[in-house]
């Protein structure tokens, strides 16, 4: 009987001041690999950034291939809720690192929570008069 091939998730948190690239098993109980950009580099105005993204992406794709993963599906999440919906400079790196390494990359989907509703924004019932 072969054996199947070992998939995980790649759960990839972009926001505006940091990039962490968290890599589980198929279920997401058990944590193969966890890099951010904040491991990478140790200059707080860079972990935004693109490159150090890249990095920490392929520090924590080569660390869960040693645990035998052989394929990833990858899961982008911006902040969300009331925040920005939009995942930040270090997302598409990321996800290119991990392309170029050799795990195999399934799906690719965002996960960013949006709201269905949310409290009152602030300025009244007429809003904001100028």
């Amino acid at each position: 009987m072969p054996e199947e091939d070992k998939w995980g998730v790649a759960h990839i948190y972009s926001s505006f001041n940091n990039t962490i690239v968290h890599i589980t098993d198929i279920t997401g109980a058990e944590t193969l690999s966890r890099q951010s950009s904040g491991m990478i580099t140790d200059k707080g105005r860079l972990q935004g950034n693109p490159f150090p993204a890249m990095q920490a992406a392929k520090k924590a794709a080569a660390e869960a291939q040693e645990k035998g993963l052989e394929g990833v599906h990858i899961q982008v999440r911006a902040p969300g809720g009331t925040k920005q919906k939009m995942p930040g400079k270090g997302a598409q790196p990321a996800i290119r690192a991990i392309t170029r390494s050799e795990l195999d990359v399934g799906d690719i989907e965002d996960v960013t929570p949006v709201p269905h509703d949310s409290t009152r924004e602030k300025g009244g019932k007429r809003g904001r008069r100028l």
